[in-house]
C-alpha cells in the first residue's frame, strides 16, 4: 500500500513536471523563434541602410567630385583677375614713372641749353611761343570760317545763270564770308543801285575780309627773318668770349676751353633756325590760303554780274580786291 501510495506520489509529481515543462518549453520556444526573426531580419535592414548611406555617400562624393573643379575655379578667377591687375597697375606705375624720368631729364636739358645760351636763347624761346601763338590762332580762324569752300557758290552761280534769283540765294550759306559777299552782290545787282557804286561797296567789303585773314601774319614774318639774325648776333657774341679767354689764358692755351666757347656761341644759330624755319613755312603756307581767297572773291562777285540774264555792260561791274594792302 504504501509502496502504491509511493507509486501514484512520483506520477502525480511527474504529471505536474511535465504540466509546468510545458508552458516554459512553449515560452522558450517562441521566445527563440522570434529572436531567429530578429536575426534573419537584421541583414536586410542592416544591408539596406548600409546601402542607402553608400549610396548618399556615394552621391555626396560625385557631387563634391563635380563641383570641387567648379568651386577651385570660381576661387581662381578672382585671384587670377587680382593679380593681371595688380600686374597692369605696375606696369601703369613703371610707364609713369619712365614717362616722369624723361620729362625732367628733357627740361634739365633745356634749363642747361638756356643758360648756355644766355639771353639769345630766351628771347628765341619768346619769339618761339608768339609765333607758335599766331600759328595755332590763324589755323582755328581758316577752319572756323572756311573761306575756301565754294560748293555753295558754284550750285548758287548756276540757279542765278538760269534766272532762278530767289533759288540761288537760298542755295547760299550767307555765315561763310565769300558765300556772303556774293549773297550781297547778287542782292544789290537786282536793286537800283548804279553798278558804280555797286562795285565800290563790294569792293570795300572784299577788302575787309582779305584784311581779316591776313590779320598777323606780318608778326610771323617778321620772327621768321629776325631769328636767324639773332642767333648769329648770339653765335658773334659767344666768339667774342671765346676769344677773349683764348687771350687771357696767353701761351697755355687749353684747347678744351676754346671749343666749348665755340660750340656754345654756334648753339645760338641753331636755334635761330630752329625758330626760322617752321615761322616761314608756317606764313607762307597762310599767305597763300589768302591769296586763294582772294582770288576767289574777284573770280565769284564778278560772275553774278556776268551772268545774270538781261544785264548791260557787265564787265563794268568787276571788283578789285587787293590782297596786298594790309600789314
Amino acid at each position: 500500500m504504501k509502496t502504491s501510495k509511493s507509486e501514484s506520489l512520483e506520477s502525480g509529481q511527474d504529471v505536474s513536471a511535465s504540466i509546468a515543462e510545458q508552458p516554459l518549453n512553449e515560452t522558450l520556444s517562441n521566445s527563440q523563434m522570434t529572436t531567429d526573426q530578429s536575426v534573419e531580419a537584421l541583414p536586410t535592414n542592416a544591408s539596406s541602410v548600409a546601402g542607402s548611406a553608400v549610396d548618399s555617400a556615394g552621391l555626396s562624393t560625385s557631387s563634391m567630385d563635380v563641383a570641387s573643379p567648379m568651386v577651385a575655379a570660381e576661387q581662381a578667377a578672382p585671384n587670377d583677375q587680382t593679380l593681371l591687375q595688380g600686374a597692369d597697375a605696375a606696369n601703369d606705375a613703371m610707364d609713369g614713372v619712365v614717362a616722369g624720368t624723361d620729362l625732367l631729364a628733357v627740361v634739365a636739358e633745356a634749363q642747361n641749353l638756356l643758360q648756355v645760351g644766355g639771353p639769345v636763347v630766351l628771347i628765341l624761346l619768346a619769339l618761339s611761343v608768339l609765333s607758335l601763338s599766331i600759328i595755332l590762332l590763324k589755323i582755328w580762324q581758316f577752319a572756323r570760317l572756311r573761306p575756301e569752300s565754294t560748293a555753295d557758290i558754284g550750285r548758287a552761280l548756276l540757279l542765278w545763270e538760269q534766272g532762278k534769283y530767289a533759288d540761288a540765294r537760298q542755295a547760299l550759306k550767307s555765315k561763310r564770308p565769300v558765300s556772303g559777299l556774293v549773297y550781297k552782290a547778287m542782292v544789290m545787282a537786282k536793286g537800283d543801285m548804279p553798278t558804280e557804286l555797286i562795285q565800290e561797296e563790294l569792293s570795300r567789303q572784299a577788302n575787309g575780309l582779305i584784311q581779316q585773314l591776313r590779320a598777323y601774319l606780318r608778326p610771323l614774318e617778321v620772327i621768321a627773318s629776325l631769328s636767324p639774325l639773332l642767333g648769329l648776333m648770339g653765335t658773334v657774341l659767344g666768339m667774342i668770349v671765346a676769344f677773349q679767354q683764348m687771350e687771357a689764358a696767353g701761351s697755355q692755351v687749353d684747347p678744351a676751353v676754346l671749343s666749348g666757347g665755340i660750340w656754345q656761341a654756334l648753339l645760338t644759330t641753331a636755334a635761330g633756325l630752329a625758330v626760322a624755319i617752321p615761322v616761314a613755312a608756317a606764313h607762307s603756307w597762310l599767305d597763300r590760303k589768302v591769296e586763294r581767297v582772294t582770288a576767289l572773291v574777284n573770280d565769284t562777285v564778278t560772275q553774278v554780274f556776268t551772268k545774270q540774264s538781261g544785264r548791260q555792260h557787265p564787265q563794268s561791274a568787276q571788283v578789285v580786291v587787293e590782297h596786298r594792302n594790309v600789314a
